[in-house]
């Protein structure tokens, strides 16, 4: 065989070699135990961040404070979490995913055993900030080490994995807690959330492998705004971080002032069955880590329409002075809403190419903002009206959801067109 077709048959058996992807995939090595770590880490930090939540109604009488009082030791933490999620974003950029969601933990769970010891609701309020603040490394960095270390055909079912952990610990620090109160207060059950804290962030540090596909970046301020501007430039971005917040100020307003419609009358509900009533976050564990196979069925925009007529019609069952058809309505606000934030935040993932840890902040950020946001008007909302006044504002933000969906529909059609043209 002549030199020049021996060198182009080597060529050519070089060539067709297919490059095998090194990330991690369903039922590859190493998936398993990132699955469970951020797991474990999306317990820990919803169960920390909402630890005050089901207790609300306790706390109130403790310091004698009305319910828009009490509601800022959750709108504190989320807020904490808001403000601090972009710059804990680009320190993540610079020294590793997993060290800054070890790091995070650490602190979160520190202040977690404080918070009990809390003398007065303005110390209490501070120190749920600085646990926020902290929380702040989790969410951001999480999604974006997912996006580095995962394939992308697997991106939506491991982020909805990490947002069903989210709701594990939602519901299961709402239900301890609210057992724990009912016979030793609610200073011992945020002590048990914490203690609970502490082992989840230590097996999340020992089960989650080591980042093979991170590239440290800048800590240069100049280079964080550039990035941030070009994700605040990108219109299908910022569609999906109003959608986060519009969501979310379902979700922290229904969740923020449940607590007190059940214990009130027609209800008249004890805590600790109060508590029990966040068992319906297991829906959102199921909602969450099956929005995949809903966005394969319906598209993402179908499937946040979906969410968005789920949450509402929730939230219109919930009216009734009937404890079934509001537990109902509970079911379906969760469902659509875990649903549409998994959605809506795996888009965020997959759509940013450069500076995965800036977008997935900025989501994070406009989510919690509506969280603070939906906490605390839904509690003014309460007091003035209510719970028919919590109910309108969300389904004011329902529509803001439904609304901007159809925007991004109306301006992908616009796309398509020009393209055919």
């Amino acid at each position: 065989m002549p030199a020049s077709t021996e060198a182009s048959t080597h060529v050519g058996a070089v060539s067709a070699v297919p490059v095998v992807d090194s990330r991690m995939a369903p039922g590859g090595p190493g998936y398993r135990r990132m699955s469970f770590a951020l797991f474990l880490a999306g317990v820990a930090t919803f169960a920390l961040l909402y630890s005050t939540q089901a207790l609300l109604p306790l706390i109130s009488g403790d310091f004698g404070v009305a319910a828009s009082d009490a509601s800022w030791t959750v709108a504190a933490a989320t807020g904490g979490l808001a403000l601090f999620v972009l710059p804990m974003s680009a320190v993540s950029e610079r020294y590793g995913r997993r060290t800054v969601m070890t790091a995070s933990l650490a602190v979160a769970v520190t202040v977690g055993l404080l918070v009990p010891l809390a003398p007065s609701l303005p110390v209490l309020v501070a120190l749920r900030a600085l646990q926020g603040a902290a929380l702040a490394g989790l969410p951001a960095s999480a999604t974006a080490y997912l996006a580095e270390e995962v394939r992308p055909k697997a991106l939506v079912t491991a982020i909805g994995l990490f947002v069903a952990g989210n709701s594990v610990g939602g519901m299961s620090g709402r239900v301890i807690t609210g057992w724990v109160a009912q016979e030793w207060g609610w200073r011992v059950a945020l002590g048990a959330i914490g203690a609970i804290a502490v082992g989840c962030a230590v097996a999340f540090r020992l089960l989650l492998p080591a980042p093979k596909h991170f590239v440290a970046g800048s800590l240069k301020p100049r280079v964080l705004v550039r990035t941030v501007r070009e994700h605040l430039s990108n219109p299908l971005m910022c569609r999906l971080y109003a959608i986060g917040a519009l969501f979310m100020t379902v979700f922290g307003g229904v969740y923020t002032v449940i607590g007190y419609r059940l214990t009130e009358a027609p209800f008249g509900l004890p805590q600790g069955v109060v508590g029990s009533i966040f068992l319906v976050y297991l829906v959102g564990t199921v909602s969450a880590s099956t929005a995949g196979r809903l966005v394969g069925r319906l598209g993402r925009r179908g499937a946040l329409y979906a969410a968005g007529a789920t949450t509402a019609t929730g939230l219109v069952l919930s009216l009734a002075d009937s404890l079934p058809l509001v537990l109902l309505g509970l079911v379906l606000i969760t469902g659509g809403f875990f649903a549409g934030h998994a959605c809506a935040s795996s888009a965020v993932s997959k759509t940013a190419t450069e500076g995965r840890a800036q977008a997935s902040a900025l989501y994070q950020s406009a989510y919690y903002i509506g969280s603070s946001v939906g906490s605390t008007v839904g509690a003014l909302a309460f007091h003035a009206g209510g719970w028919a006044g919590t109910v309108g504002v969300g389904l004011l933000a329902v529509l803001g959801v439904v609304t901007i969906t159809v925007l991004g529909t109306r301006a992908a059609r616009a796309q398509q067109r020009l393209a055919v043209a």
